[in-house]
């Protein structure tokens, strides 16, 4: 409704806060649920679409974030090319299908793997949701498969996009330190310093939760992890990227009727 949110930074957004919405709302009810209900049951069945959906979305976001990341380097550290490398919507587009179909193809591999899985035993998870690095503890049948395939798709999902997302950040400082106003500077740092923020949060507590052994972590460092990258993510990204945003809070006090002066 805004022209001036027609930017290539606010369509990311858009994704961004469609993904997050999603993305707790795969496991928040069903805490919700169990912490009022008096049986804490789920049926094994209702644990492979959260597994498909945490395995979805997850990916999506590292994807997502790498994509802001170089968005972020092209406005402030090569402005005047910035429209070019990123207003045609064909490359945006390009770009957010290209996260999808990764994500999915995870999400589909973890699914498969997830589905023969076997329990002889006690069947009690110590998470709040039907995440594989618990499910494995607890399976009787063998899991190399399993757990291989998170190692590989942690990598590719997690590790590979941080490289890019690190050149970007050294670049976006390079390019600040630059700017010869102090203002300028302050603002530009403030900005970049709360998306690497949230960055770093959401791909180390991912990585960490993922990418080691089923042996080598704690029920207790597992749930601690996910609660960052689940719960924690989704909640500041509104912050960050709107609330503290003044092209945002003009275009709401606009649809409102209540125009900001400032």
């Amino acid at each position: 409704m805004d022209s001036r949110l027609h930017a290539p930074m606010y369509d990311f957004l858009v994704n961004l806060s469609l993904l997050d919405t999603a993305y707790i709302s795969s496991t928040g009810p069903q805490v919700l649920e169990h912490l009022l209900a008096a049986v804490w049951t789920v049926p094994y069945r209702a644990c492979l679409p959260q597994i498909f959906f945490l395995h979805f979305l997850a990916p999506w976001e590292c994807f997502l974030l790498t994509a802001m990341a170089y968005d972020r380097y092209a406005a402030i550290g090569r402005p005047p090319h910035h429209l070019v490398l990123m207003g045609r919507g064909r490359t945006r587009a390009g770009m957010a299908s290209t996260s999808r179909l990764l994500a999915l193809a995870d999400a589909f591999a973890h699914t498969v793997l997830a589905a023969p899985l076997r329990f002889c035993g006690p069947r009690l998870i110590t998470h709040f949701s039907c995440g594989l690095p618990p499910l494995t503890r607890l399976s009787c049948s063998s899991t190399w498969a399993t757990e291989l395939a998170l190692f590989v798709f942690s990598f590719v999902v997690a590790l590979a996009p941080r490289a890019p997302v690190a050149i970007a950040c050294v670049r976006v400082v390079a390019a600040i330190l630059r700017i010869h106003s102090a203002e300028g500077r302050r603002k530009a740092f403030s900005t970049c310093g709360a998306h690497t923020t949230v960055v770093c949060i959401f791909y180390i507590a991912s990585v960490l939760c993922y990418i080691l052994p089923s042996s080598a972590c704690s029920g207790l460092r597992d749930r601690v992890l996910s609660v960052l990258y689940v719960v924690l993510t989704p909640m500041l990204n509104p912050v960050i990227y709107s609330m503290r945003n003044k092209e945002v809070k003009r275009a709401l006090f606009k649809a409102l009727g209540k125009e900001s002066a400032s």
